[in-house]
Parts: structure tokens; C-alpha cells; sequence
């Protein structure tokens, strides 16, 4: 993998999802390049500057973009658009939950987002998913007027459906007449950050709230609605599939198998953590107070006896150097998946690229491996 700053995977993770996500080198170079000593002194450390770097950098492609979109270059002024939001989304993502700024940075990059899809996304709307007396804020990516195929999308700790947009995979599902739902999980995005939704380990409850959407959409061809999780959404999606038996497939894009479990490797020093700050960040996604409760009720983010229960298509992709979750996970589960009518195991090896987590280091090559089999699936 990619490392700007040696020795502080955190902020190398975010730098290569950037980088991977359409960011562009020479702009990530001038947000990182002021706050290259302070990621020597670890992942904590200096995460308000990070912010405060990259957003000028954000900022200051905002405000080209609004003089091109005065001078009716709209697409040039879109694209701006969109790498400031990527910029600002992974930049917001590094930040305490304690930031007394973060609700602020998060509305500033919402608006941002929104000027890309009014300017060369029409395609692309923002769509709210009713929930237990709240909602859902999500995104659709429209493939076609006509009725289709449809992906949900789901993240996991720390990512957002900006993060989500911004990776791609929505146009590589288009690409292939597929529809995309992209969906802020409680404990994420703007679910978490605006409407306080804690995660819970009875992930079919929102895949549920999900698939009734969906199925009020004219556009969505009923049959054919499947599931795809990354990171911690490799514990969401499968827990959801195996239980919400209107779905047609399931993708674990990264095999969080018993995460649980990581987070007692983590009480240890043991693995990398995803983001800065970490203990305090699960604490808010999972709504505890103290350490001790979290760890205990962590304990049921646990896929045995789960995967038994999924009875659809079921695809694990992994990468072979994921420094986040042990590589034996995606064994687990494609042991435990026997009731599957097709089970399939991808490793990504460093050799090819996607051996990180969730294949951050390549991410197009793990995409489209996803979408390819997602295809193969729906047509067969």
C-alpha cells in the first residue's frame, strides 16, 4: 500500500481510499504535505490539523468550482465539486466524535455533494428511507427509466454513503443496468450524526426498512434486490441476508466474521485500527457509555451460527494482507455458508493489488470483481 506518511496507517488508509475514490495526487500532496511531521507522532495526533489542511485544500476547489459554474462550465465545475467533498468526507472521518465541528464539517460536505449530483449527476438523488419513527438518509443511482436490478449498499464503522458515491461503485453498477441504494447504516453517516441511530447486531431490522422502499420504486425489478457490505458491512450484510429473505444475493466485501472478537485483538494492540480516536468512535456508533459494555455487547457481532441461514448467492471478497481483520475470517464464513446454492471465496493477493482492507490499495480491481459477479449472478 501507498504510504505518504511512513509508520502511521490511519492516515494512510485515508490517503489511498482518497486517492482511490477520485482524488487527485497533486491535491492530496498539498492537503498532506503541511502535516507531514505531526503523523509521526501517531494516528491521534493532529487529526484537527489534518482537518484543518484538508479542508482549505477543499475549499479552495469550492470556490473555483463556483466561479466555473458563474461561467456555465458546469462539468468542470462539478468534478470540483466532487473531489472537495471527497476531500472534506475523509477529513471529517478522522476526527474525534467529541469534535465540537463535526456536524458543522459534515452539513458543509452534504451541500457540497449535492452541487456535483445537480451539475453532471442527475442520475443520482438523495432519497430518505423511513426507520423506526426516523429515517435513512440514502443515495440512488439511477441505471435506467426502466425497471432494474438493484444493489443496497451498506458501510461500516466509520465510512458514509459520500465515501460510498465517491468510490465508484454506483457507476460500475449503472455500467452494468443495475440500480445502487446507498445507504447511511445507524451508527453511520448522517443516520449517526443527525438522527442519532446506534448500530445493533440485528442488522435485518434496517435491511428490511431497505427493501420496503424499494419496493414502492416502480424503476426496481422486485426479484432482483441484493445486499453488499464493506468492513464492518462484511458483519451487516451477511447477519441481514441470512434473516431478510426478500433479498436475491449477498456480497461481504471484507469478512468481519466475529468482530467481536477484533475488538478484544484491539484491547491488546493487536490489528490496526481504522480511524483515529478509536475506542471513543465505537463507543458513539454502538451508543455506550463505558468501555467494558461495549466490549460485552460486541460479543454477538458474530457471524456462527448466522451464515447457516443464508440461503442466496453469497460472494466473500478479502484481502490476503487486511491488517484490520484476520484473513481465517473469510474462511470462517465461507465454511459456515453450506446452505448457499453458491458460495464463492476471493482472496486478493499483494501480487495483483486489493490485499488491504476492503482492497483499498486497488480498489477498482476489487470493484469490479464485485459488479462482474453481481451481473453473473442476476443474469444466471
Amino acid at each position: 500500500m501507498f504510504e505518504y506518511f511512513p509508520g502511521n496507517y490511519v492516515w494512510n488508509l485515508g490517503v489511498v481510499a482518497t486517492l482511490n475514490s477520485g482524488g487527485l495526487i497533486d491535491e492530496v500532496d498539498r492537503a498532506c504535505r503541511p502535516i507531514k511531521e505531526l503523523a509521526a507522532q501517531g494516528a491521534d495526533v493532529g487529526t484537527r490539523e489534518f482537518m484543518a489542511s484538508w479542508a482549505a485544500v477543499a475549499e479552495d476547489l469550492a470556490s473555483q468550482a463556483a466561479a466555473d459554474e458563474a461561467a456555465g462550465h458546469t462539468r468542470t465545475a462539478g468534478q470540483k465539486y466532487q473531489r472537495a467533498t471527497n476531500y472534506l468526507a475523509q477529513a471529517e472521518r478522522m476526527q474525534s466524535a467529541k469534535s465540537p465541528d463535526r456536524k458543522a464539517f459534515y452539513q458543509r460536505l452534504l451541500d457540497l455533494q449535492q452541487k456535483t449530483f445537480d451539475l453532471i449527476d442527475p442520475d443520482t438523488t438523495r432519497v430518505a428511507i423511513p426507520f423506526e419513527g426516523a429515517l435513512l438518509p440514502a443515495y440512488f443511482k439511477k441505471a435506467s427509466d426502466s425497471p432494474a436490478p438493484v444493489i443496497i449498499l451498506w458501510n461500516g464503522l466509520d465510512s458514509t454513503k459520500e465515501h460510498m458515491y465517491a468510490s465508484g461503485f454506483a457507476h460500475e453498477m449503472a455500467a452494468r443496468g443495475i440500480h445502487t441504494l446507498m445507504v447511511d447504516c445507524p451508527g453511520s453517516g448522517e443516520a449517526l450524526r443527525f438522527h442519532d441511530l446506534k448500530s445493533r447486531v440485528e442488522t435485518e431490522d434496517w435491511a428490511a426498512a431497505c427493501v420496503d422502499y424499494l419496493l414502492t420504486r416502480e424503476d426496481v425489478v422486485t426479484g432482483k434486490i441484493g445486499l453488499v457490505g464493506w468492513s464492518l458491512g462484511g458483519y451487516y450484510a451477511p447477519r441481514a441476508a441470512a434473516f431478510e429473505k426478500r433479498l436475491a444475493l449477498c456480497v461481504a466485501w471484507g469478512a468481519n466474521h466475529d468482530w467481536g472478537a477484533v475488538q478484544k485483538r484491539r484491547l491488546e494492540r493487536e490489528g490496526e485500527n481504522p480511524v483515529p480516536h478509536y475506542w471513543d468512535h465505537v463507543l458513539w456508533v454502538w451508543g455506550e457509555d463505558d468501555l467494558d459494555t461495549f466490549i460485552k455487547k460486541a460479543e454477538a457481532v458474530n457471524l456462527d451460527g448466522v451464515v447457516e441461514h443464508i440461503t442466496v448467492p453469497f460472494l466473500i471478497c478479502h484481502g490476503e494482507n487486511d491488517r484490520q481483520i484476520p484473513l481465517h475470517y473469510a474462511h470462517r464464513s465461507y465454511e459456515q455458508a453450506v446452505n448457499s446454492p453458491r458460495r464463492d471465496l476471493r482472496i486478493f493477493t499483494p501480487a495483483e493489488g486489493g490485499a488491504e482492507h476492503i482492497g483499498l490499495d486497488h480498489f477498482a480491481h476489487v470493484q469490479t470483481y464485485i459488479a462482474d459477479w453481481i451481473l453473473d449472478v442476476l443474469q444466471g
